[in-house]
């Protein structure tokens, strides 16, 4: 991978798009490039370009690597200070962002954790649940996976079946959770699980959190076309938690998953970042394997003006999360837009292997990184929510349209 490509075509957008950061961001930005030039080296070396879920071979370093910028002070950086961030808002968040990935730091595994339980637990968690859960998450000590898909409520999720019945002060889960992320390396789930029975739909639904070191859940790792399996089914038969695990009003669980979800799409901004090193990955093929790279010219440009898009929308996201507006509108534009152009570029990716692409590649060349990303790149469409459902989003909160069928469950 050549970072100098990456830094080039982001050079380009803040020329096009200037920041116009705060003064708090642009010493955060700094102080955040210094620690990662004198940090990223040594024993976290191999993990430069790499990691995340998928990196199977560097999983545990990876850790490390969390646990380290925890223990510095660069971790859970927008949770407030009493709880071991920095009470950073979100153009903070944007500078520490962009400087993480140029400095080619490793993708994070600890994500879930910090992200997206962590703030619902600030949000709809009692005192109790927050001193037990949060000091860990923060030190990436206990790694967290997320229940909420089933065999038959993906998209749909209202259509849960996992269920949980409360027998004294334990809940007893019996049913299946599958495209659960990290499941095999969780010390925790937290799940969306039926609890009161005869209920459907979005009624009587939870929120638990369940501890998976226990005999009444079996794991089972999902191998995927890319060769790693970061995905897994996960099978609970009678497994336990205690009463004081659930988050919200028994019951009341879809306005908490709902809660968890807008922070996931929250998140998906930061996407932009890994987007714009693929660009810059393919970009780099082209011109330095190809002898003649203007069959994919257009396309290429066709990417890089749609990848300066995407970047537009997601600065006005943080505008109007700096203002303190709602951004779920412009979440799901930004989610839509950004998962509908990585899986163009996955395909422009897979484009130029030509009969490379066809060939199984040793996972530190580019080669394997560009077959990666159309691997990958097809799902996007599909988690944090559908096309399809932000498109209802768009078309009813945007432009106020009618709903297109009177018994449409989305």
């Amino acid at each position: 991978m050549s970072e100098t490509g990456w830094r080039h075509a982001n050079d380009l957008l803040d020329d096009l798009f200037p920041l116009r950061e705060s003064a708090a961001a642009t010493a955060l930005r700094g102080e955040f490039r210094a620690w990662l030039k004198a940090n990223l080296t040594g024993r976290f070396t191999p993990l430069i370009g790499r990691g995340g879920a998928w990196d199977e071979e560097n999983f545990s370093l990876n850790v490390e690597w969390e646990r380290h910028l925890a223990a510095e002070g660069w971790a859970c950086i927008t949770w407030p200070k009493e709880f071991g961030g920095r009470s950073a808002g979100a153009a903070e968040l944007f500078a520490y962002r962009d400087e993480y990935f140029r400095a080619g730091a490793p993708e994070r595994v600890n994500f879930l954790a910090e992200d997206l339980v962590g703030p619902t637990l600030m949000k709809h968690g009692t005192p109790e649940q927050i001193d037990r859960f949060l000091p860990p998450m923060q030190r990436a000590e206990e790694m967290w996976c997320q229940g909420y898909s089933e065999p038959d409520a993906g998209s749909d999720l209202a259509n849960i079946r996992t269920r949980a019945r409360l027998q004294g002060d334990t809940w007893v889960i019996d049913g299946q959770k599958t495209w659960t992320s990290l499941a095999a390396r969780s010390d925790w789930c937290f799940a969306l699980v039926r609890t009161e029975q005869g209920s459907a739909r979005r009624a009587g639904l939870s929120y638990l959190l369940i501890p998976m070191d226990q005999p009444g859940i079996e794991v089972r790792p999902i191998r995927q076309m890319t060769g790693s399996a970061e995905f897994a089914e996960v099978f609970f038969d009678g497994a336990v938690t205690s009463a004081e695990n659930v988050v919200g009003a028994v019951g009341e669980g879809w306005s908490v998953a709902m809660a968890t979800l807008g922070f996931e799409r929250d998140w998906f901004m930061s996407r932009y970042f890994r987007f714009a090193r693929d660009l810059a990955v393919t970009v780099d093929y082209v011109r330095n394997t190809l002898g003649d790279p203007r069959a994919f010219e257009e396309r290429i440009v066709r990417s890089f003006t749609e990848l300066a898009a995407f970047r537009a929308i997601g600065l006005q996201t943080l505008a109007a999360h700096e203002a303190g507006e709602s951004t779920s509108p412009l979440t799901s534009l930004t989610k839509l837009f950004g998962s509908s152009w990585h899986r163009d570029l996955g395909e422009l990716s897979f484009s130029v292997l030509g009969a490379a692409g066809a060939q199984t590649h040793d996972q530190n060349t580019v080669e394997h990184a560009l077959q990666r990303t159309f691997l990958y790149s097809r799902a996007e469409p599909i988690f944090a929510g559908t096309n399809e459902i932000q498109r209802n989003i768009i078309a009813r909160r945007m432009l106020e349209l009618p709903s297109s069928t009177a018994g449409s469950r989305s």
